[in-house]
């Protein structure tokens, strides 16, 4: 099995006025004992302003969360800025957010800059298929295995009646359409995930490394975010691109070659391919998903989104808010509130389990 890891450097922001001083490499910490009574946690009584930013991904799980969460911890209010997965963690270490939602592993570097030089570790919170979606009129849905994917979105496949298509599809009606490859602009965790999907199973088909930002010497057209993509993509005929699938609204998708089938994204297709992820040794609570399983029933292009956090923060509040939060997320209501918004697959209970004592651990920084 071949598996690959993510890393990028940090370029970092210039400090916001949310102060996050933490520091120290400690986890063994004490929270405070009121109920919670959801994640299966350390039990905490929090309120105030949780300031978070980062992957757009989960929006719409993230619109869920923000607001089941208060049904639990009336006084607390979280705020999230969906501005991408490497601003988010550029956020996050520069200390304007508390808390970072990212589509992507921190690398060692980013690891050293975050928490005021203390240690920081992953939650995965979100784990949602990549959908491959395209417009093109009257055809709902495409069958493609991962070499004809990297063809089409390298520029080697540029019309939708390609023999490559056209003989994965003989009963569709495949028009002789340009395909215009929308890809993001921004740096994405979104686009690491799927050129990672691409290099770790498309052979030589695709040269390029996984990367945040789509190989700048690829034609097409770009838009930010994961609504500007979508957007684009709607409103041009013949387009293509990459998304979280929760938020390709009307557009066509893409059925995955794996084995000898094809598989079409769904959570539980989603989760299938986590169960053969292993665990990152260089980035705490992460994982590395095998890009080029044949698991039956698995959707490979497959995205874990996190949310990070650091082991200490400055004071009681800030850890009780970060503890409330983080737990109602990957609780059972919290992973049911997302699934319900955006469609996603639930974590599984070794996953919270494992997340569940990081989060109990987190502490004052003393």
């Amino acid at each position: 099995m071949k598996f690959s890891r993510f890393y990028r450097s940090a370029a970092i922001a210039s400090v916001a006025a949310i102060a996050l001083a933490a520091c120290g490499s400690d986890n063994g910490g004490e929270g405070s004992a009121e109920s919670n009574g959801n994640g299966g946690g350390e039990e905490v009584s929090a309120s105030g302003n949780l300031i978070g930013g980062g992957a757009s991904s989960q929006e719409a799980a993230m619109t869920a969360w923000t607001s089941g969460v208060t049904e639990v911890h009336p006084d607390l209010t979280v705020n999230y800025d969906p501005v991408g997965s490497g601003a988010g963690r550029e956020g996050f270490i520069a200390g304007q957010y508390t808390f970072a939602g990212s589509d992507a592993a921190m690398s060692p570097d980013e690891q050293e800059q975050a928490c005021g030089g203390g240690s920081s570790f992953h939650v995965p919170s979100y784990i949602s298929p990549i959908a491959v979606a395209f417009n093109l009129e009257g055809v709902d849905t495409l069958n493609m295995d991962a070499e004809t994917i990297a063809s089409v979105f390298a520029g080697e496949i540029t019309s939708w009646d390609d023999d490559e298509i056209a003989e994965q599809n003989p009963d569709a009606d495949l028009p002789a359409t340009d395909i215009t490859v929308v890809h993001r602009s921004d740096e994405s965790g979104t686009t690491e995930n799927f050129t990672d999907y691409l290099s770790g199973a498309a052979g030589d088909v695709w040269s390029w490394e996984a990367a945040e930002e789509f190989p700048e010497e690829l034609t097409g057209e770009s838009a930010q975010q994961t609504s500007g993509v979508v957007s684009l993509t709607s409103d041009t005929d013949g387009a293509i691109t990459y998304a979280d699938a929760s938020q390709v609204g009307g557009l066509s998708t893409v059925a995955v070659g794996v084995g000898e089938e094809y598989v079409e994204y769904s959570a539980d297709a989603a989760a299938a391919a986590v169960e053969t992820a292993e665990e990152d040794p260089e980035a705490e609570g992460a994982r590395i998903l095998d890009r080029n399983s044949e698991e039956a029933g698995a959707y490979p292009i497959v995205m874990i989104s996190y949310h990070i956090f650091c082991d200490q923060y400055e004071d009681e509040a800030l850890v009780d808010q970060v503890k409330a939060f983080g737990n109602y997320v990957i609780s059972e209501d919290g992973q049911s509130a997302a699934e319900e918004s955006a469609g996603n697959a639930p974590i599984s209970d070794t996953i919270r389990e494992e997340a569940t004592t990081r989060l109990d651990e987190i502490s004052v920084a003393g």
